[in-house]
């Protein structure tokens, strides 16, 4: 098969689809694959490091998707590259279509074939793509929301540990999953008084266990929402439908009854945010305020440290593009149903029950669709 690696355009996004090792292992398996120019220059993958795997280094994106069948990306198809997809071809990157009804549009009028990895699934119902850039992405809001704290960012002023003679920031984490679990690892290794808010009793019941009286664990309803939203000086966002638009937890309302200069990380960004006031940022004007609020939005997080992003990409979704190039993709689709569950659009129709729901359109059956074709 052709596999095609652009370089990503998205605002400072420097991640790239496939590292040269994973080249490596493709051309290995008798597969060609092309690589735009300066794709991993920002994180030390050179042109050369491609050459060098056994990529055939092209200078433009149409060259690559004239020739590429298969397209390897990190983020969402940017509209020139949209313009370059046709029915000859499969996408497979992250999509997050729910809260993006022009890009669904899109995509499903390019005729090609979408398979998002925020939507692929494992043997136990997770998320396996989607789960490092989760990890990450959680790590990093508490370190984005400990510096939008400070009076230059236009935050409250607050050191999460606190000092001698002066308390700790109280942290609120909305959601206890693959984010909010390392947020909260990194909040209370920085000392900050942690709470963490979930529907799941197992799920807290797993915190609870794992740190004892160093957190607090409340289940999640709109009394206690409204009560710790109130104290907070920093709220991690981390809840996910998957596939879906994320639930605007975070009314308009609240913010009359937060402190003033206190901090919103919005991880949940990608899929429509938690918070009513959010929208997207990006990492060269990450924060807006809002009613006295700063909010912290960014909707490529794990792109500030795009080597470790990238590697750490790259040996979750290897597996499944081995599939997609060595079985063909209608047959590694049938044969797979967890990378079946990433199919969003195919030839022209949509075919995920999550945005078809989230947008309130109809969609197509999966494997009805692909017995047809």
């Amino acid at each position: 098969m052709r596999v095609g690696v652009p370089k990503e355009i998205k605002n400072h996004e420097y991640r790239a689809g496939l590292t040269p090792d994973s080249v490596r292992e493709l051309v290995h398996r008798g597969h060609d694959v092309f690589v735009e120019t300066g794709t991993g220059e920002a994180i030390g993958f050179t042109d050369d490091l491609y050459l060098n795997s056994g990529a055939e280094v092209v200078s433009s994106a149409a060259e690559l998707f004239d020739v590429a069948e298969l397209i390897i990306k990190v983020k969402e198809p940017q509209a020139s590259e949209v313009e370059l997809l046709t029915s000859k071809h499969t996408l497979f990157t992250y999509l997050h279509l729910a809260p993006d009804h022009d890009l669904t549009d899109s995509l499903i009028a390019s005729g090609a074939t979408c398979i998002a990895y925020e939507t692929v699934t494992d043997e136990q119902g997770r998320l396996p793509l989607l789960a490092p850039m989760s990890e990450i992405a959680g790590r990093m809001a508490v370190q984005a929301g400990a510096h939008s704290l400070e009076m230059a960012a236009g935050g409250r002023g607050v050191l999460l540990s606190g000092a001698a003679g002066v308390p700790a920031a109280e942290v609120i984490i909305l959601g206890g999953g693959v984010v909010g679990s390392n947020a909260l690892a990194v909040a209370v290794g920085m000392g900050a008084r942690v709470t963490v808010l979930d529907t799941s009793m197992n799920r807290l019941r797993e915190l609870d266990s794992h740190y004892g009286n160093r957190i607090n664990t409340v289940y999640s309803t709109r009394t206690a929402l409204d009560e710790h939203l109130a104290r907070a000086d920093l709220v991690v966002g981390a809840v996910l439908l998957p596939g879906a638009s994320a639930p605007k937890l975070i009314k308009h309302s609240h913010l009359h009854s937060m402190k003033r200069g206190s901090v919103i990380v919005d991880v949940a960004i990608d899929q429509g945010g938690c918070a009513e006031t959010s929208h997207p940022t990006t990492h060269e004007s990450p924060v807006f305020t809002e009613e006295n609020i700063v909010h912290y939005c960014v909707a490529n997080m794990p792109g500030a440290v795009a080597r470790t992003s990238t590697l750490a990409l790259n040996n979750a979704t290897l597996p499944f593009i081995l599939a997609l190039a060595n079985h063909g993709v209608k047959e590694a689709l049938v044969a797979d149903t967890n990378l079946l569950n990433g199919l969003n659009v195919y030839r022209g129709e949509l075919v995920s029950p999550e945005v078809a729901a989230s947008q309130n359109r109809s969609f197509t059956d999966r494997l009805r669709l692909l017995s047809r074709s």
